[in-house]
């Protein structure tokens, strides 16, 4: 009697059918924090953006210039809200980017696309942390601040070049994110299409005025409340993050 041959050994890969299983709702609980990042980037970098000037200002004398003797009428409040709110961001923004490479980076090793995502999240808190810290310290060093005379007004103006696109551009790392996660959501099919719908065509826009505008500041108003949407889809749709195991 022979004995029957042993199967033949299958290799350890990755199959679709564990690749793509959706996670469960209450398994994507951690998406809060791309909200909350997203909603406290919003608010900090468009609703409490402070200029000298009110949009009455700029309807009657178009694009004003500012000068040392505008910073008297900086709002100091606003800043520092500005900064705290900003700062809020920057923890819920770190959080998420860790969390991401727990639940999503650890599931799929292979996705080049998922560390792109990680990538620009962290660059974003990384330039953000300096754009609300300037807020913060227009707020100290500004008149009706704490440590107020510490500059002239013309170091002032200083602090509020910084401020003027400074929590503006950073958030191109989220528009870079926003692109992988339109490849994660064709290509790989790891990400609701709505969601990576959503995110890629956020990506595409905010390029396009690059190349048309020349503005560095384009993904300011664009990614904070992006993300705030993104992450939500991503928490409540049917088809939210593939993860699985191996």
């Amino acid at each position: 009697m022979t004995n029957s041959p042993a199967p033949a050994r299958q290799p350890l890969v990755e199959s679709r059918a564990t690749t793509d299983a959706r996670v469960p709702r209450v398994r994507r609980l951690w998406m809060l924090w791309g909200i909350l990042a997203g909603l406290f980037g919003f608010v900090a970098t468009i609703l409490l953006d402070v200029r000298p000037w009110t949009e009455a200002d700029y309807e009657k004398g178009g694009v004003l210039a500012a000068t040392a003797a505008d910073m008297a009428n900086l709002d100091p409040l606003m800043n520092q809200l500005g900064f705290l709110v900003g700062f809020a961001a920057v923890a819920c923004l770190i959080v998420f980017h860790s969390l991401w490479r727990l639940h999503v980076e650890r599931a799929r090793p292979r996705s080049g696309a998922a560390r792109v995502v990680a990538a620009g999240l962290l660059v974003a808190a990384s330039g953000l942390t300096l754009a609300y810290g300037w807020k913060g310290s227009l707020a100290l060093y500004g008149h009706g601040g704490a440590e107020f005379g510490s500059f002239d007004d013309s170091g002032l103006l200083i602090f509020y070049a910084l401020t003027d696109f400074g929590a503006f551009i950073p958030w191109f790392g989220v528009i870079v994110s926003f692109a992988a996660l339109g490849w994660m959501a064709w290509a790989e099919r790891a990400v609701s299409r709505i969601a990576g719908t959503l995110a890629a065509g956020a990506a595409l826009l905010v390029v396009a005025g690059y190349v048309v505008t020349g503005v560095p500041g384009l993904a300011g108003p664009v990614g904070g409340l992006t993300l705030a949407l993104v992450s939500t889809w991503m928490l409540i749709g049917s088809r939210g993050v593939a993860g699985g195991e191996r």
